[in-house]
């Protein structure tokens, strides 16, 4: 298990299965990023990614609940990995 939070800071990551962030944002296979932090937000169990995107800051949303995206948080690597 290799949960979002370990990940490293200017590391290319690669989509390996498709998912939904918590602004119902589809991410699909073959999409690619850098990764740059992450920010919990406790009082909606909510986790921000920082990343870029050919240069750009750009923000995805996560939510840590068992409902929403707590498996891909918890187990990031099935669904992103580095490129």
């Amino acid at each position: 298990m290799a949960d979002i939070r370990t990940r490293t800071p200017g590391q290319r990551y690669c989509v390996v299965q498709a998912f939904v962030d918590d602004d119902q944002q589809v991410h699909p296979v073959s999409e690619s990023w850098v990764f740059e932090r992450t920010n919990f937000v406790p009082y909606e169990d909510g986790l921000t990614l920082h990343v870029r995107v050919h240069g750009l800051p750009l923000v995805y949303r996560l939510q840590q609940r068992p409902e929403e995206q707590a498996a891909l948080i918890e187990h990031f690597t099935d669904f992103v990995t580095t490129c």
